[in-house]
Parts: structure tokens; C-alpha cells; sequence
């Protein structure tokens, strides 16, 4: 899911925060989290539900459904 990992990026990098950051907050270590931004690893209904939480955005524009 290559739109994924690029809106996942920009989002965080848009907030300014780290990798590490991101991983702290969803319990989950930085190398899962890495592996979602370089579209290796696709996260669980539930860390995609708080993504979705953190950045204020909808899942399906996460998973690029929606441009919205």
C-alpha cells in the first residue's frame, strides 16, 4: 500500500514528529512503525483506527479511498 506509507510520512512529517515518537504512541517498537512508511508492513485495524485519531484524518484517505 504505497499511498499509505507516502500520506503516513507526510502526515507525521506535517506534525513534526519522529519515527520514535509514533511508536511510543501506538505501543508498537520503531521498527514496525518504519516498515509502515516504507510500505514493508501494513499496520492492524486498530493501529489504523489511531492513526487515523492522531492525524484527524479519515482511514480511507489513509489507505487512499478519499483525496479528503
Amino acid at each position: 500500500m504505497k499511498i499509505f506509507a507516502q500520506r503516513l510520512r507526510e502526515l507525521r512529517l506535517q506534525q513534526g514528529f519522529t519515527q520514535k515518537y509514533m511508536a511510543e504512541q501506538l505501543h508498537i517498537k520503531q521498527q514496525s512503525y518504519s516498515r509502515y512508511e516504507l510500505a514493508t508492513g501494513e499496520p492492524s485495524l486498530a493501529i489504523l483506527v489511531q492513526l487515523a485519531v492522531m492525524f484527524n484524518v479519515s482511514a480511507d484517505y489513509l489507505v487512499g479511498l478519499s483525496e479528503i
